[in-house]
């Protein structure tokens, strides 16, 4: 007979667990806290159902961070005073994500991050249009809300106009080349025609049950407020960057030379990664994954049949039409197609499968030039919204056919779409866990669903398998990219060089990339950190279960309690190992 698989535990644990163990004061801090994190989240709030914060937009203002650090705090000190030793072993898991979730959260406000509310390719003047894509528009009071919500952007962009005059005066400010690219961004905005605006969008897909007369209503006071209120602000922002903030931008593109940088940069390293590993650690890392995925390139393009050298592969790549496709909507079917030769696959690689369905789309028009190649939005099992995997569908001679089955094993199935809807429908985990924002776990099970795709036989050729091990490189490159940038002061030049010569990466895509790790330090870490841990995990479980190793099982046991700190990953899944070992 086999045990079931036991979340977070190992026997021994188990059996040292109190006889009288008792949650109820952390049930009801964990209840609290919930409580008092939805109220600080509109956005997150509205998601889960609250009709009143579908109007509001996120306060980070210095007078609500002082009340987050006290509210935190308090919260804080209600977690130590709690015993972890008379806990049951769920709860002691819970009572030590909370500390560390509490941790962080804190470690953010101390360092004061909301002075840097913008980056190459995300800030507050993206929210809007990232919010039009999913909000739900079934009546005519979601039409209000949702309007309600674009009259409040002025004060959402006079509060975050503020914290970045505060970073320009602190000298907490982004290098130059970001500002340039966030200017070039925002000026587009300001001046787009209001009928394509994606706050329109909405307004666009009301729902036939309210009255033709009365939907026209509607979008004529959402283009008005765009008109009046919204389009002022996006100006008052592009003239604020070009006269305060750019004169006062940051000359050097390290975070270290930021004011107290090499302990915000260190700490950043820890956050992403969720380990105690140095940027110098890291970058050593790096450094050994380039060269071990360049040996597995090399043999790769011998299966080919290539006979040049890799840079006239990487030439013949970029250049022959068979790898290109001519129009968005043949790269859109391109990926959909994948995306179901995948979920064919899927039954036999995981026991458990999400209810929650996605759907493929193309990355918005008006974010698309500054865009990465693919991403995933969440769904919403509660309001029946189904998850998305965004493809870039702009300058299409850089959207090469090799790559496009590693980006859809990471953002749709078996990667961000599988883990992220198991959280969300995970029974008996506190909704902090199901929706904790831990960046190893979810980036570095992305960057292991395209390994796993090799296992699964969706790469068809050698190709295919050629742009997962460049996927895999882009990967690693960060890790040394990011260092080199942020902690030993790299050019630019030097960072790219990396990409350049060990990937098959477009040089739109690199340029996107080194744009982004410039502007969101320590995040990039993140990807291949996680992967490389979930291997080695793996591994071990295997190694000690020989026969008995399960893969269905090993995959239920990593994604069904939601993501997690590496380390505590490792403990659960050592836990989930001692469980097989005694029931098979």
């Amino acid at each position: 007979m086999r045990l079931a698989p036991i979340a977070l535990a190992s026997l021994a644990l188990i059996l040292a667990t109190p006889a009288l163990a008792d949650d109820g004061a952390l049930d009801r801090l964990i209840a609290d806290y919930e409580a008092y994190s939805l109220s600080l989240d509109p956005i997150e709030a509205a998601a889960l159902g609250d009709r009143a914060a579908l109007s509001r937009l996120p306060d980070d203002s210095p007078a609500a961070d002082a009340a987050r650090v006290k509210g935190l705090g308090s919260l804080k000190a209600r977690l130590a005073a709690i015993d972890a030793a008379s806990l049951s072993e769920e709860g002691r898991i819970n009572r030590e994500f909370l500390a560390w979730t509490l941790d962080r959260r804190l470690q953010s406000l101390a360092f004061d991050e909301n002075r840097m509310p913008f980056s190459s390719d995300g800030g507050f003047h993206w929210t809007m249009s990232y919010l039009a894509s999913s909000v739900p528009m079934r009546s005519a009071a979601d039409a209000r809300a949702w309007i309600d919500r674009i009259e409040a952007v002025p004060a959402y962009y006079a509060t975050e106009i503020a914290n970045a005059r505060r970073g320009a005066k602190d000298g907490f400010t982004q290098p130059r080349m970001t500002v340039l690219q966030v200017i070039a961004f925002a000026r587009e905005q300001a001046a787009a025609p209001i009928e394509s605006d994606p706050m329109m969008g909405p307004l666009h897909r009301l729902p036939a049950s309210i009255p033709a007369a009365e939907q026209d209503a509607l979008r004529q006071r959402a283009a008005a407020a765009i008109a009046a209120r919204v389009r002022p602000a996006q100006a008052r922002f592009v003239t604020f960057l070009e006269t305060e903030y750019l004169p006062k931008a940051r000359k050097s593109l390290a975070a270290r030379t930021l004011p107290n940088g090499e302990r915000y940069y260190a700490w950043l390293v820890q956050d992403h990664t969720t380990t105690p590993l140095t940027p110098d650690q890291i970058h050593q890392n790096g450094l050994a994954e380039v060269a071990r995925i360049r040996g597995e390139m090399d043999t790769t393009i011998a299966e080919t049949g290539f006979t040049g050298d890799f840079a006239a592969f990487q030439a013949f790549l970029r250049a022959d039409p068979q790898f290109y496709v001519t129009s968005r909507q043949a790269l859109l079917e391109k990926a959909s197609e994948i995306a179901k030769r995948i979920d064919d696959q899927l039954p036999g690689w995981f026991a458990t499968l999400p209810r929650l369905t996605y759907g493929v789309h193309p990355v918005p028009a008006d974010i698309e030039k500054s865009y990465t190649t693919g991403r995933y939005f969440s769904g919403n099992p509660k309001l029946g919204i189904a998850g998305g995997y965004m493809v870039n569908t702009y300058d299409l001679p850089q959207r090469p056919l090799y790559e496009l089955p590693a980006l859809t094993l990471h953002e749709a199935v078996p990667g961000h779409h599988l883990q992220i809807a198991l959280g969300q429908e995970a029974q008996g985990v506190p909704y902090f866990r199901r929706e904790a924002n831990v960046t190893a776990f979810t980036e570095g099970w992305g960057l292991y669903a395209e390994k796993l795709g090799g296992e699964m036989g969706i790469y068809r050729n050698a190709y295919e398998r050629f742009g997962r091990l460049s996927y895999e490189m882009w990967r690693a490159c960060r890790l040394v990219a990011d260092t080199g940038l942020h902690w030993k002061g790299w050019t630019l030049d030097q960072a790219r060089e990396c990409f350049t010569k060990n990937s098959a990466l477009s040089p739109l895509n690199i340029e996107v990339e080194l744009a982004r790790y410039v502007s969101w330090p320590g995040q990039a870490l993140a990807y291949k950190t996680g992967e490389m841990k979930i291997v080695a995990i793996r591994e071990k479980a295997r190694a000690e279960l020989g026969e008995a190793f399960d893969i269905r099982r090993f995959h239920d046991a990593v994604l069904q309690d939601g993501p997690m700190p590496l380390d505590m990953l490792e403990r659960k899944i050592d836990a989930w190992t001692a469980a097989e070992k005694a029931g098979s």
